[in-house]
């Protein structure tokens, strides 16, 4: 957890620096003077890893950080983008700028949700037990940086860590005011103002990021999309900080689940294969983070939660038979709205303390977390005339409260070895209400309990061994855990996480390589036994290798890869769909590789970068000849890729940066992922921009 930092040479001045118009609107908002400001101020909130190097070196897991020099360097268009630098992580790509989350993690199904993502240390998948965490991705205008914990350490946070935690750390307001643009291919535009100002003692500071993107899209799939975010903070007197921020967001893309045909793909059509289908978002957040140090190595850190969100999903209605004579989709008039409404408040509260237990120095950390979600999930009939508005043919409400107890102690055995053991317990209630038929009401309830335990070791001072063994978890949501009323009586699946590995630099050279194994079991297969229609009975095996490597040269010249190898991605038993024991998991390529070379010296920051991925089914029955049709799930083998983006930027001036990106620069034409059809790769694109900072 971060706080408010005072610089000391400036403490107390009453230098004058000049500001905006807008800055100072927001400064007197907040009845903050806008006279002097700090120069070093961070609002708390929680961390996954704080601290730098010395944090690092503390966690018993991989660790990876995309930090802001890599962001300002690879120039993201969303937050997959910047994943893709993480070894270990795959993306399923659906469009450019990611709308929807497809994130996979050592080996487990990218179109699945089984990795815990947070934004400032905070849940942001809009249901976490009652419904689809993949429908709303955070903008990456907002990010400073992303950190990504792997192993024991990732049982600080929950549920959904079998892949591990991804967390997006927002910047923190600018002192002074900055407007940023960007144009592109496919009439990409974008525009961006951040504003901020605080007060002369530095003990309270204020501002906002306005992010407003529109394009016609990679296929005409075109959207319209705006952020917003507000943070303010100030001291309490000498040991306790308060922050809070509010974020708003709203998107209309013209997305849907449906893709070309083969045919058409191979033909190299271009052109929205769902022209009438839209994807609209709105998302409201409130974070209030409150940290208060009770003496020299003790602290408290708490943050209240509060996020409500609606995604309206409109899709028009296929004529099947003549679809397949077509050889591409041939829409009706009819029209079915999913739509659904999140609302979810919480409190996590974690206190550590620096201790000495059994004549060993170390430092605990004991977390809490409450929570309670809702959705209200809606089916509507409505038909082209009227394609916004029809009758409700289903209505229901799936709620849940979580309560969540965390405990370690890291124990420094010797001044080389520290040894972390600790356990979480997840307790959870749901309950469905039917609107429609009663007889469909229940509940449900169950309780987890999740052990881990890690351990670093230092070789030597460029080498640093790690290493855990934790069980995490995936809870059922709402709609396997109550079908018909009748609660399935499931368990949480599980998975078995160990991992073992090595880091450490030497000079230029910075390195760190994991062997790592997740046994999944318990997963939620149709019930086969007791008239249920769930049951616990599927495992996956996942074991493979990861490692990022880096070396730079005096003359500005660096080199950055990564390679993940996951030769064991498989089902343990048979299952129905004809998915056999022995098969690949799907969207689980067995090659992973990044390889980025890069120059930053004086104004220039620049890198070409090329991204593998190998070949990957696009079901579990392993089916090779890719095929589908009607309303059926496409399966088949997707062929390797690899695209090359060459990205930069030109310090013009203190105050001037211009920035360009070329993605796909070989303009590579590949297959990204199928559901009803087939999601082509974007096309070659040029963006270019600007940010002037007054």
């Amino acid at each position: 957890m971060n706080r408010i930092t005072r610089s000391l040479s400036q403490h107390g001045t009453s230098q004058a620096l000049a500001l905006s118009p807008l800055a100072v609107a927001v400064a007197v908002a907040l009845n903050f003077p806008a006279q002097g400001i700090a120069a070093e101020i961070e609002l708390p909130r929680i961390d996954v890893i704080a601290g730098g190097e010395e944090a690092i070196a503390k966690q018993p897991g991989s660790v990876s950080i995309v930090s802001k020099e890599q962001l300002e360097r690879i120039q993201p268009l969303s937050t997959e983008d910047a994943l893709r630098q993480v070894p270990g992580v795959h993306i399923k790509g659906e469009e450019e700028t990611a709308v929807v989350a497809n994130i996979g993690i050592r080996g487990l199904n990218a179109a699945d949700y089984k990795t815990l993502v947070l934004e400032d240390g905070v849940p942001i998948a809009p249901g976490l037990f009652v419904g689809n965490g993949r429908y709303y991705n955070p903008r990456i205008q907002r990010m400073d940086e992303i950190e990504v914990l792997k192993g024991a350490a990732a049982l600080r946070y929950g549920p959904n860590t079998i892949g591990g935690v991804i967390n997006y750390k927002t910047k923190d307001p600018i002192d002074g005011f900055a407007v940023s643009g960007r144009v592109g291919t496919h009439n990409y535009r974008e525009a961006t103002i951040e504003a901020g100002g605080s007060t002369p003692s530095g003990e309270a500071e204020a501002g906002l990021l306005y992010t407003r993107a529109s394009s016609d899209g990679f296929q005409d799939k075109d959207f319209e999309m705006q952020d917003l975010m507000v943070k303010a903070g100030m001291a309490l007197g000498d040991n306790q900080w308060l922050g809070a921020k509010f974020g708003y967001y709203e998107n209309d893309a013209n997305i849907s689940y449906r893709g070309l045909f083969l045919g058409e793909y191979n033909a190299g059509a271009e052109h929205n294969p769902a022209p009438d289908d839209y994807f609209l978002t709105e998302r409201k957040s409130l974070d209030v983070n409150h940290m208060w140090e009770i003496r020299p190595g003790m602290n408290l850190n708490t943050v209240l939660y509060w996020s409500e969100m609606y995604r309206d999903y409109w899709r028009f209605a296929v004529d099947g038979a003549a679809s397949t004579a077509a050889g591409s989709w041939v829409y009706t008039d009819e029209v079915k709205g999913n739509n659904r409404a999140f609302d979810r408040i919480g409190l996590d509260s974690r206190l550590t303390v620096a201790n000495t237990l059994f004549g060993m120095n170390g430092e605990a950390e004991i977390g809490v977390r409450i929570m309670e979600e809702e959705m209200v999930d809606q089916g509507v009939a409505a038909t082209r005339a009227n394609p916004r508005t029809g009758t409700v043919t289903t209505d229901r409400i799936d709620s849940a409260t979580s309560y969540a107890l965390f405990a370690q102690n890291r124990f420094d055995v010797t001044d080389k070895l520290s040894i972390t053991p600790g356990l979480r317990i997840e307790s959870y209630e749901q309950e469905r209400e039917d609107l429609k038929n009663s007889a469909n009401n229940g509940d449900s309830s169950n309780t987890e309990y999740l052990p881990g335990i890690g351990a670093t070791y230092k070789l030597n001072p460029a080498a640093q061994l790690y290493g855990s063994v934790y069980k995490a978890f995936s809870p059922p949501l709402n709609s396997q855990s109550i079908v018909t009323g009748v609660d399935q009586q499931l368990d949480a699946e599980h998975s078995t996480n160990v991992e073992f590995g090595v880091r450490g630099g030497s000079g230029a050279l910075r390195y760190e390589f994991t062997a790592f194994q997740m046994d999944f079991d318990n997963q939620i297969t149709p019930g086969v036994s007791g008239g249920l229609a769930n049951a616990n009975a599927g495992s996956t095996l996942h074991r493979g290798l990861e490692g990022a490597l880096g070396y730079g040269w005096g003359n500005g010249f660096s080199v950055d890869g990564n390679l993940t190898w996951i030769p064991v991605s498989e089902y343990r038993e048979d299952r129905s769909g004809g998915i056999n024991a022995g098969n690949r998991l799907p969207y689980s390529p067995e090659l992973l590789a990044n390889l980025s070379l890069g120059y930053a010296s004086g104004p220039v920051n620049a890198a070409l970068s090329w991204n593998y991925v190998d070949e990957q089914f696009g079901s579990g029955n392993n089916a090779t000849p890719i095929a589908g049709s009607n309303n059926a799930i496409w399966s088949g083998l997707l062929p390797s890729y690899y695209t090359v983006d060459l990205t930069g930027s030109y310090d013009v001036s203190k105050q001037l940066k211009l920035f360009g990106a070329i993605k796909n620069l070989t303009d590579e034409r590949y297959i990204a992922g199928l559901r009803q059809g087939i999601y082509a790769g974007p096309e070659r694109a040029v963006e270019v921009g600007a940010k002037y900072t007054f």
